[in-house]
Order: C-alpha cells, then sequence, then structure tokens
C-alpha cells in the first residue's frame, strides 16, 4: 500500500537518507551546527552540492562538481581532501518554520517579534542593548517593534520590523517573503563578503 508523503515528511525522509549515507561512508564524520538555518536561500547554495568536495586546503571550488544524479553520492576522497555534507539543503525558510511549527521545537526567542532598541544604521535595524556599540554622530536609539529572521555575530546582524510573535505568524509572514534572510547579514552584502566567497576560502 502506498502511503503518500507530505512535502515536509519528503523533506524530512530525504535529509534522515543523506546522515545515513554520512554513515555508511565515513570512518569519522563530524557533525556541526550553528543553530542557523539561513543558509538554504542564499543564491550560491543553488551552485552546491549536498555532498559538497573539499581539497587539501579545504576550498571548495563550484567548477570542481560532483554530480547527484538520482542521489546517487560520490564519497570518495583522498588523503587531506573532505567532504562537507548539507542535509537540509533542499530545505527553504518556509520549510524550516512549518517543520518547527509541526514538531514544536523550541526556538531563540530573537525570532520572535518584540519591541527592542535598535539604530538604524547602512539601512539596517541594529540592536543595540548595552554600550558595545557605540553610537556615529547623527545616530539615536529607538525602541521598535522588530524580529530576526538570521542569527549572527553582533553586530552585523539585522533585524526586521515585523509584528510576528507566534509560530503562526512567522510562517504566516514567511508566506508573503520576497528576500533572502540573509539580507539580514551586513558583511553578505558585497562581493567582499559573500557566502560564495567565504565557501571558496574554506570557511563554510
Amino acid at each position: 500500500m502506498n502511503i503518500a508523503l507530505t512535502h515536509l515528511q519528503r523533506l524530512e525522509a530525504e535529509s534522515i537518507h543523506i546522515f545515513r549515507e554520512v554513515a555508511a561512508a565515513f570512518a569519522k564524520p563530524v557533525m556541526l551546527y550553528s543553530v542557523g538555518k539561513d543558509s538554504s536561500e542564499e543564491k550560491s547554495r543553488a551552485k552546491e552540492r549536498i555532498f559538497s568536495f573539499r581539497n587539501a586546503q579545504h576550498v571548495w571550488d563550484p567548477k570542481n562538481q560532483r554530480p547527484e544524479m538520482w542521489k546517487i553520492f560520490n564519497t570518495r576522497i583522498a588523503t587531506g581532501e573532505s567532504i562537507r555534507v548539507f542535509p537540509l539543503s533542499n530545505w527553504t525558510e518556509l520549510d524550516i518554520w512549518q517543520y518547527i511549527l509541526q514538531e514544536d521545537i523550541p526556538i531563540v526567542p530573537l525570532y520572535f517579534a518584540k519591541e527592542r532598541p535598535v539604530v538604524e544604521r547602512d539601512g539596517m535595524l541594529i540592536l543595540r542593548d548595552d554600550d558595545r556599540m557605540q553610537l556615529r554622530p547623527g545616530e539615536t536609539v529607538e525602541n521598535r517593534l522588530v524580529r530576526f529572521r538570521t542569527l549572527g555575530c553582533y553586530p552585523l546582524t539585522g533585524a526586521i520590523e515585523s509584528a510576528a510573535d507566534t509560530l503562526e505568524a512567522i510562517v504566516g509572514e514567511m508566506l508573503m517573503a520576497r528576500t533572502s534572510e540573509r539580507q539580514g547579514r551586513l558583511i553578505d552584502r558585497d562581493e567582499a563578503g559573500s557566502m560564495e566567497k567565504k565557501k571558496r576560502e574554506g570557511y563554510f
């Protein structure tokens, strides 16, 4: 009897399959988790595969990709080489939020909208809740209803104006979103700080 899977169930099954492939193919797999989910919609990810080959210098070369047809992964590596695996590559930001809502997964409160002290700088709303961030001439602190779509290093992560203070409201907001959550990362605004450049340099 064939049972039709939902969209989230298909994504979940694919991710579990990827984890099993890693466990079967590598002697000492290491799992890294940043508690983030904000790179799945970033445009350089479209160039990358789920199994991302890195050379001995830990550099990713987008022109040296291995095909992944029919979910067959090439896991062969030479001494010094490595592979980084992204089991959530096919998940969108909306998928992540819908899964969090479905499974009732606890999340960091900064993802929820709340009145917070922010400074508008370079087109971004930067949280200023202590004296680490020095104000520039003309800048003022305002209490605004904001939340974070992405969480990163202080003070490089901008908030967005939002009234979404529940998981249901966040999902509703994401259904209307037309920008990547990485738009909130100041370091991703130009080529010098782009995610693709970081991947080439071995950062991701």
